[in-house]
C-alpha cells in the first residue's frame, strides 16, 4: 500500500510539472471532434480533467476496496476471538472433567481397597515408629560392642607394659564419647 501511495503521488507530481511547463499550449483551443459534433476546446484541458477524473476514480474505489478489506479483518478477528475463547472454555471443561474422573477413580480404587487415607497415615506412622525403634536397638548393640572391643585393647594394653614412646610425637587425643541413644 505504502509503495503505491508514493508512486501516485510521484506521477501526481510529474504531470502536475508537466502541465505546469506547458501551459499555454494546454490552454491553446484546437477544433476537436466528438462523434457527430464537431467544437473547438483546448485539448490538453480535457485530457488533463480526464486524467484528474480517472485518478479520482481510482482513489474512491481503491479507499473503498480498502474499508471494505478492514471490515473484513474485523469481522475475521472477531469470529476468530470467539472460537479461540470457545476452545479455551472447552479446554477448562475437558481439564475440569479430567480432574473429576481422577479423583473419583482414586476414591473407588480406595474404597474398593479398604484403605483410606487416615488408615494410610497411621500405617506410615506404625512403620516410623518400628524404623526407629530398630534404628535405636541397633545404636545400643553397637555402643555395646565398641566398649567390649575399648575394654579388650585396654587389657591387652596393660598386659604388654609399659611402651617406649620417647621417639615418637606427643599427640593429645581427647576421649572419645559414646554415643547416646
Amino acid at each position: 500500500m505504502r509503495a503505491r501511495l508514493i508512486f501516485i503521488v510521484v506521477a501526481i507530481l510529474l504531470v502536475a510539472g508537466f502541465a505546469a511547463q506547458n501551459w499555454p499550449e494546454f490552454n491553446r483551443s484546437t477544433p476537436l471532434s466528438f462523434g457527430l459534433i464537431l467544437a473547438e476546446a483546448p485539448l490538453g484541458l480535457i485530457l488533463l480533467g480526464l486524467l484528474v477524473l480517472t485518478l479520482t476514480f481510482f482513489l474512491i474505489s481503491s479507499a473503498a476496496q480498502e474499508s471494505r478489506h478492514l471490515l473484513e479483518h474485523r469481522r475475521y478477528t472477531k469470529a476468530l476471538e470467539a472460537q479461540r475463547d470457545l476452545a479455551d472454555k472447552a479446554e477448562a471443561s475437558r481439564f475440569t472433567d479430567l480432574r473429576q474422573h481422577i479423583d473419583t477413580n482414586l476414591r473407588d480404587n480406595r474404597q474398593r481397597d479398604g484403605i483410606t487415607s487416615t488408615d494410610f497415615e497411621k500405617s506410615m506412622l506404625q512403620s516410623q515408629r518400628d524404623l526407629r525403634s530398630q534404628l535405636e536397638q541397633m545404636n545400643q548393640t553397637l555402643a555395646t560392642r565398641m566398649g567390649e572391643l575399648e575394654s579388650r585393647i585396654d587389657s591387652r594394653l596393660e598386659r604388654a607394659g609399659p611402651v617406649d614412646v620417647s621417639h615418637r610425637p606427643v599427640v593429645d587425643v581427647p576421649p572419645r564419647d559414646r554415643v547416646k541413644v
